[in-house]
C-alpha cells in the first residue's frame, strides 16, 4: 500500500510513471488558525486527505502516489495576526508549474493538485487554465471541501460547510494530532464578526478581505461543536468521496481541446 513519493527509489518511480499512475500534489498554507490551532493545520489536513484518498484509489486497483505537500500558498489575507507565511502570486505559480513540469518530464500524465487552503484557489484554477495548453495535458485541480460538499454537509452540525480553525478543521485535527489542540481555548474563538459581502448584496459579488476584517479571532465557524468521533468520519466521508472521483475513468478520458476530439459537420 506504499503511495508516498518520497519513499521510493527513482527506479520504482520510472516504474509507476509507466503504470500510468495518478500524482496527487496537496496545497496548502501556513498561516494563523485562531487561539486553539497550530499554524500548519492546512498542511497537516492537506496531507491527511492525500493519504487517505491515495489508500482507497490504491484499493480500487489503481496505481496512485502523493507527493510531500506544497506547505506555503496564498495568505496575504491572515497575516494581520502574525505566524503566517504567505507567497505572492507569481511566486506561487512558479513554484507550482516548476513542480508540475518536473512530473511530466518523469513520463507521468495523471496529475492533481488537491487544494488544502481556500486562499489558494482562486490562482489554482487559473494556473490549471495556463498550464493545461501550455504544457499540453489536462490537470485536474480540486479545494477538498467543495469536491466532497455533500457528505461534509451531512456530518457538520453548527456549520453549512467546512470554514477556518471551524467545528470541521477543529474535528479533524483532533483526529491527526490531538495534543495540538488548545482544548481551553476553544473558548477564546467566539468574537466579533462581520457580515460577508453575499449576506449584504447577494451572490455574484466578490471583495477581498483579510480576516481580521471578518473575525476578531481569526476564527470563521464554531470549533466549540468539534469532536474526534466527527473528525473521523469527515476524514473517511471526504476520502471516499475524493476516491471515487479519482478513479472514475470518464474524467481522464473526456476531450479537453478540439484536438482531441473529431471535428463537428
Amino acid at each position: 500500500m506504499q503511495y508516498e513519493w518520497r519513499k521510493f527509489r527513482a527506479d520504482e518511480l520510472r516504474q509507476q510513471a509507466a503504470r500510468n499512475a495518478i500524482v496527487i500534489l496537496p496545497i496548502a498554507s501556513i498561516e494563523q488558525h485562531g487561539p486553539h490551532l497550530p499554524v500548519e493545520v492546512d498542511s497537516m489536513l492537506g496531507e491527511a486527505v492525500a493519504a487517505r484518498t491515495a489508500e482507497k484509489v490504491l484499493a480500487k486497483g489503481q496505481p496512485v502516489l502523493v507527493l510531500p505537500v506544497l506547505w506555503t500558498g496564498l495568505s496575504e489575507h491572515h497575516m494581520t495576526f502574525g505566524g503566517t507565511i504567505t507567497l505572492d502570486n507569481a511566486a506561487f505559480a512558479a513554484v507550482v508549474e516548476g513542480v508540475v513540469r518536473s512530473i511530466l518530464r518523469h513520463g507521468f500524465r495523471r496529475i492533481v493538485l488537491l487544494n488544502a487552503h481556500g486562499g489558494n484557489e482562486n490562482a489554482l484554477r487559473t494556473i490549471c487554465d495556463d498550464l493545461t495548453p501550455k504544457l499540453g495535458v489536462p490537470i485536474v485541480q480540486f479545494t477538498y471541501w467543495y469536491a466532497a460538499a455533500v457528505p461534509i454537509a451531512k456530518i457538520l452540525e453548527t456549520q453549512g460547510g467546512l470554514s477556518h480553525a471551524c467545528e470541521a478543521e477543529t474535528s479533524m485535527m483532533m483526529v491527526v494530532r490531538p495534543e495540538l489542540v488548545a482544548k481551553d481555548r476553544i473558548p477564546l474563538a467566539k468574537a466579533n464578526t462581520t457580515p460577508n459581502v453575499d449576506d449584504l448584496v447577494g451572490g455574484g459579488v466578490y471583495m477581498w478581505r483579510n480576516i481580521g476584517s471578518r473575525s476578531g479571532s481569526g476564527v470563521l465557524g464554531n470549533p466549540e461543536a468539534a469532536s474526534p468521533e466527527k473528525g473521523e468520519r469527515l476524514f473517511d466521508a471526504i476520502s471516499t468521496a475524493l476516491a471515487d472521483k479519482l478513479c472514475n475513468a470518464d474524467l481522464w478520458a473526456l476531450p479537453w481541446t478540439s484536438d482531441t476530439i473529431a471535428p463537428g459537420v
